[in-house]
């Protein structure tokens, strides 16, 4: 089975927007697992405008399944990385105050650096994963560097999915292959929803782990309006 890893970043956004504890990350957390998530990802940015590094740190006990942590591999994230030992990294180049993430590794530019980062969380026990778009020559490098996964950043298929065009899927089904064939583990991540994960999966072979956070968090609240305007009204009776 395809496993889930649920990115709660949009959680910490929600937290963070009022100040407190509410919601309460970690509890969130914990009833995600228990409601059958096969994972936490978090992406923990260097202005903590959502996942403060702390929350990476108290979820080390929290997270019984799979612990997967995102970011840049600057000085910090790396020291945050070693010092919660999760079960996988994901690298992912961001920018500095970017909103989301907005490209996948150049790995024939970043070789040295991404395989020399890989090895360090490596000898630490740590899986580590790269985030990549969906180019053969890309794949190809990824495996230079000694990483064991790959995660095929999917949003140029969500955007053309969204239009109707199913075509979109075809370079992402022909990385899936040329990963296969070199041993590379594939994740998959960015704008999946459940109007399009079904298709995604069918057409990606070999398929490990899917991490949704947006998507999913926004169709939990949406899915969720209906029981919970009741639940107020009978509240109020």
């Amino acid at each position: 089975m395809i496993k889930l890893s649920v990115n709660i970043n949009k959680i910490a956004t929600l937290r963070n927007a009022r100040g407190g504890n509410v919601p309460n990350l970690l509890q969130v957390a914990k009833d995600i697992q228990k409601f059958g998530a096969q994972g936490i990802t978090i992406h923990p940015r260097p202005d903590e405008r959502h996942i403060r590094y702390q929350d990476a740190r108290d979820l080390k006990s929290i997270v019984y399944t799979e612990f997967n942590i995102e970011g840049n591999p600057k000085h910090n994230f790396i020291d945050l990385v070693l010092e919660c030992k999760p079960t996988q990294v994901t690298l992912v180049p961001d920018a500095i105050g970017a909103i989301t993430s907005s490209a996948g590794w150049d790995t024939v530019k970043n070789k040295s650096y991404l395989t020399e980062v890989i090895q360090e969380f490596q000898r630490n026990g740590i899986r580590t994963s790269i985030f990549v778009d969906p180019i053969l020559e890309i794949i190809e490098g990824a495996k230079k560097t000694g990483t064991e996964r790959v995660e095929l950043y999917t949003e140029a298929f969500a955007h053309q999915y969204g239009l109707g065009n199913h075509k979109g899927i075809e370079p992402y089904t022909q990385a899936a292959v040329l990963a296969n064939k070199l041993d590379l583990g594939i994740n998959a991540g960015h704008d999946l929803s459940l109007d399009n994960i079904k298709f995604f999966k069918e057409n990606i072979p070999g398929l490990m782990e899917v991490s949704i956070g947006h998507a999913l968090i926004s169709e939990a609240l949406y899915l969720g309006l209906d029981n919970v305007v009741n639940m107020y009204l009978q509240k109020l009776k």
